[in-house]
């Protein structure tokens, strides 16, 4: 699990999971930072949506998921939906940033 005792109780295992979700808020907080940086760095509304860089960070976290012990199909479902919901932020941004 966590490198910590096993969960005692339902109401243990659902802190531990609460306690996750705040770390992973503030993970996702600094990557939301750092697409928005990119942002910038892109001409255009290609560049932004970047099918195959897309396709590399999906396959390399697949590859990373089963020694780490997450389902490599699950891996890959959150992170096809937590680059979409990040392409939809960059794309308002350039779209932001292209009016003035």
């Amino acid at each position: 699990m966590d490198g910590m005792t096993e969960p005692s109780s339902l109401e243990d295992v659902r802190s531990r999971i609460d306690d996750l979700d705040t770390r992973l808020v503030a993970l996702l907080a600094r990557r939301q930072e750092l697409v928005a940086a990119a942002a910038g760095f892109k001409r255009d509304e290609d560049a932004v949506r970047a099918p195959d860089r897309v396709e590399r960070v999906v396959a390399a976290v697949r590859a990373k998921a089963g020694p780490a012990g997450l389902d490599p199909g699950v891996a890959e479902a959150i992170w096809r939906a937590m680059i979409t919901a990040f392409i939809d932020f960059e794309l308002a941004r350039h779209r932001q940033s292209a009016t003035g």
